[in-house]
């Protein structure tokens, strides 16, 4: 076995009496002192398999019980070709891979990728390999909708003779495809990002029982677990699933948390109504909103990431969610990106044959993701994670008056209300972030700056950039600089500023 890829273990057997989605099959792995019990599942055609994630080297000793016994060994080495990092986790209010490689989630999001005809998924694939995007929110279930209206070939449960789903029955063709799916974006570096609930549905998935949904998920989590590149997102919209009150998520969330042995990321996306991000078992904070400026503050409150998983999509429908401009999109993710949050990519432009990329994949059309790409290899060129740059009033800080004002401006903020705090920052939040005092990054978005003045810390030397976020351009403008400097701009919306340490 490799470290961080997932092991399996297969044994033949008869088929299960009861249920073929919860079965009596479990193994311990110990590596020295430490053990982990992994549960086994069903695959269907008298198959049963045991799936292991390695994560330190070392001889795993492994013992199966149950429907199966059996016992073994097997050594663990790093992985040969060096691309296997582990599960992505939250640390702080970032993320990074099991072994402290950082990650940073340019997402984008496909409902329905996995419902189409396989020429179309092949055809996502090669988009997403040339596309900016690491990680990738789609559905188990299928969804109704508008623009969806395919009926899938496949569904995750067989039907009784009723005519009713029988999820202790899954559809093995079902499984077999969807794993497919996640274990070739593993191929190509991106994150599954696993919705596993959600309320657009004709076919009655959204009506299952809290004991149905928990014998779906644990045969999920028996077949998933072991893969490092998914995310456990709960629902889609779970405020709008009407069957299930607020105890059910609740029990979601710690079954998830009981039967996932590996701890994998884990969130619930709203439509209206957050989810209780303060929860232990939520890793990060999961938002669908396009308010911006709120991204600091939410990481200062829960100290966690705070991802925009959903902020509005390129296109032109006539919807307002699916209406922004590309520029528009592009701006949210400086928004949210310079100051240490994440953001989450989304198109829909109307088309005849009702293949839209955030439906159904296919081919991107939008101008934003070239952009996005340009952003990504800027932040991952950068030393470290950014964080908010809280000393905004730089340009004059030695000045004894402008000090006092500003007091004044401090005690204000302190005394007036939430909502009066909020409609200031939404007038006159600046997107500022900075790396210790090696990086500091200024996105002015909508602002038409023709001059920008800063007080950089003296003892360091810097080289200034000015980026244009739509042409794609960056020009050096300082270099071997500190202190107080000024910075000459165009004039013209989409424009940031970057300071980054120089050599000595």
């Amino acid at each position: 076995m490799e470290q961080y890829k997932m092991f399996e273990l297969k044994f033949e057997g008869s088929c299960p009496n009861g249920s073929e989605a919860v079965v009596d099959l479990e193994a311990v792995f110990t590596n020295g002192g430490e053990s982990r019990v992994v549960k086994g599942f069903y695959k269907g055609n008298g198959t049963y398999a045991v799936r292991f994630l390695p994560e330190k080297e070392g001889v795993y000793k492994w013992k199966v019980s149950g429907c199966v016994e059996a016992c073994g060994e097997e050594t663990c080495v790093k992985a040969v070709d060096g691309s296997a990092h582990g599960i992505v986790r939250a640390v702080g209010t970032h993320f990074e891979y099991a072994d402290g490689t950082p990650f940073k989630p340019f997402g984008t999001t496909i409902y329905a990728m996995m419902h189409q005809k396989e020429e179309l998924i092949r055809q996502t694939y090669e988009t997403l390999a040339a596309a900016p995007f690491n990680k990738v929110r789609y559905c188990v279930f299928p969804k109704h909708y508008d623009y969806n209206h395919n009926e899938p070939e496949l569904f995750a449960f067989e039907k009784d003779e009723d005519g009713k789903w029988d999820v202790n029955r899954p559809c093995f063709a079902f499984w077999d495809h969807f794993e497919s799916g996640i274990l070739k974006l593993q191929e190509m570096g991106i994150q599954t990002d696993l919705i596993l609930f959600h309320p657009y549905d004709r076919w009655g998935f959204s009506a299952l029982s809290l004991e149905q949904c928990k014998i779906y998920l644990d045969y999920l989590l028996r077949r998933f677990s072991a893969i490092p590149s998914v995310w456990w997102s709960m629902a889609n919209e779970y405020d709008l699933m009407l069957k299930h009150p607020m105890e059910h998520w609740y029990a979601f969330e710690q079954f998830i948390a009981e039967n996932d042995p590996y701890h994998h990321l884990l969130g619930n996306h709203n439509c209206i109504k957050f989810y209780d991000n303060s929860r232990p078992n939520i890793t990060h904070c999961c938002v669908q909103t396009a308010w911006m400026e709120k991204a600091a503050e939410w990481m200062r409150r829960f100290n966690k990431p705070v991802v925009y998983d959903e902020c509005c999509y390129e296109g032109n429908l006539p919807y307002n969610w699916g209406n922004i401009s590309a520029f528009e999109m592009v701006h949210r993710f400086w928004s949210a990106c310079t100051v240490g949050a994440y953001c989450t990519h989304g198109e829909v432009f109307l088309s005849e044959d009702e293949v839209l990329w955030w439906a159904k994949g296919g081919v991107l059309k939008g101008e934003s993701p070239k952009r996005i790409a340009f952003l990504r290899s800027i932040l991952e060129e950068l030393p470290g994670y950014l964080e908010e740059w809280e000393n905004k009033w730089v340009a004059d800080a030695e000045n004894e008056e402008f000090q006092k004002v500003m007091e004044r401006f401090g005690l204000l903020r302190e005394s007036i209300s939430e909502a009066e705090l909020d409609a200031l920052d939404r007038k006159d939040k600046d997107c500022r972030g900075h790396y210790g005092d090696k990086v500091f990054l200024q996105y002015l978005g909508r602002h038409c700056n023709a001059l920008l003045s800063w007080k950089l810390p003296k003892g360091h030397k810097y080289r200034v950039e000015i980026i244009d976020v739509w042409n794609m351009t960056r020009e050096t403008v300082l270099t071997q600089c500190s202190g107080n400097i000024e910075v000459q701009l165009p004039g013209r919306e989409g424009m940031a500023v970057l300071a980054v340490e120089e050599c000595l």
